[in-house]
């Protein structure tokens, strides 16, 4: 399959954009604005000394913000999770049809 776009193709997607340039400006040829929020984080609350031993850890492995390795830890631990239920699961159904 060629990657590369055709002449015919590119000459269609400037014309696109010539319109759309040309009608940048007015307000007639948009639709109205869409909102768009962001999803909320959610608020965990960590016992002081976890927090302590989570900064210092964080510190450790040169995160600058302890959030964001929190965060990343935790995805981590849901994904092993996730994989070993996946396998327990696997193996259960295994044994139960042999």
């Amino acid at each position: 399959m060629n990657s590369k776009k055709s002449k015919r193709q590119q000459a269609f997607e400037q014309n696109i954009d010539k319109v759309v340039e040309s009608q940048a400006n007015e307000d007639s040829a948009w639709e109205r604005p869409i909102k768009v929020r962001r999803a909320r984080s959610t608020a965990l609350s960590l016992p002081t000394d976890l927090a302590v031993r989570a900064a210092f850890l964080a510190k450790l492995h040169r995160e600058k913000n302890v959030q964001q390795w929190l965060s990343r830890i935790i995805k981590e631990r849901v994904e092993l999770e996730e994989v070993a239920f996946t396998e327990a699961k696997r193996a259960m159904s295994d044994r139960n049809g042999a």
